[in-house]
Formats: structure tokens, sequence, C-alpha cells
């Protein structure tokens, strides 16, 4: 029996997006480091697909308890 489920397209997309978001934290400190202000769009970018790495794990995650919602 395999250990982890096998791959869905949200989880495929939610690794592609927190791959992104590390190198552009990454890109953000080099740019800062070399006295750059162009990190600044490198730290907006890393936000941007922060929120996208958990809207995708949140999407590819099955519902649990009995459907309802915990906002509604």
């Amino acid at each position: 029996m395999p250990l982890l489920p096998p791959p869905s397209p949200s989880r495929r997309l939610a690794l592609y997006t927190l791959t992104v978001c590390l190198l552009a934290v990454a890109a953000a400190v080099v740019s800062f480091v070399q006295g750059s202000w162009l990190g600044v769009v490198w730290v907006l970018l890393a936000g941007v697909t922060s929120n996208m790495t958990w809207y995708y794990l949140k999407r590819g995650r099955p519902a649990g308890g009995d459907g309802t919602s915990v906002t509604s």
C-alpha cells in the first residue's frame, strides 16, 4: 500500500506555486542585498504565489466531516 495518495492536479499545482514562491523569496533577498528596490516586486510575487499554494492545497484536500461548511 503506498504511503502517499496519487498526485492530483491540485496537488501538482500547489507544488509548482510553492516552488515559484521559494524562488521569488530567494530573488527578493538577492535583490535587497545588492541594494536594488526591485526586490519589492519579488516580495509581491511571493505573496501571490503563497496564496495560490494555500488555495490549491485546500482545493485538493478531500472534504471531511458531514459536508457542512465551517463558515456557513
